[in-house]
């Protein structure tokens, strides 16, 4: 087993509010797609509430922002997951769902294994990001580092 886990956090900002029609069809998928992501080979952990969904998780100013986060044992386990699962359904119709975003909304980093991380963490890693590009201190799926690329930031 590996000494070291892959984090990531992702943002979406919604059309409207969960509770609207316009939302309608994410919201009646989440339940779907959080059981076939708990139940995926590679997975670890993932930010939820006690519903079950980390959809009433507000952490930035935008109400309407949500936030996703997940613990997985490898990039390769991920990458499978979002990409090649019934998950890649919904990233197909995100366009239905939620506004697009001018700035990097996706980070991924590595962790040690059996740490979670907070999203505060997961913020200033995307804020890394944002201001310095891809590193080892935080990465994306189009230019990704190993775990012994790991770099402290400040």
């Amino acid at each position: 087993m590996s000494e070291w886990h892959l984090a990531q956090m992702n943002l979406a900002q919604a059309v409207d509010g969960m509770e609207s029609a316009a939302m309608a069809g994410f919201v009646a998928r989440l339940d779907e797609i959080n059981r076939l992501a708990d139940s995926s080979p590679g997975f670890i952990w993932r930010l939820q509430d006690e519903s079950g969904d980390a959809t009433s998780i507000k952490s930035f100013e935008d109400p309407r922002l949500l936030v996703n986060m997940s613990v997985w044992q490898d990039l390769e386990s991920l990458k499978y997951f979002v990409y090649k699962s019934a998950h890649v359904e919904l990233i197909r119709d995100r366009d239905v769902w939620f506004n697009k975003l001018l700035s990097a909304h996706q980070v991924l980093w590595w962790v040690p294994a059996g740490e979670v991380p907070t999203v505060a963490e997961a913020q200033a890693r995307l804020e890394h990001l944002r201001e310095h590009g891809p590193s080892g201190a935080a990465f994306t799926f189009a230019k990704a580092f190993p775990p012994g690329h790991r770099v402290l930031y400040c």
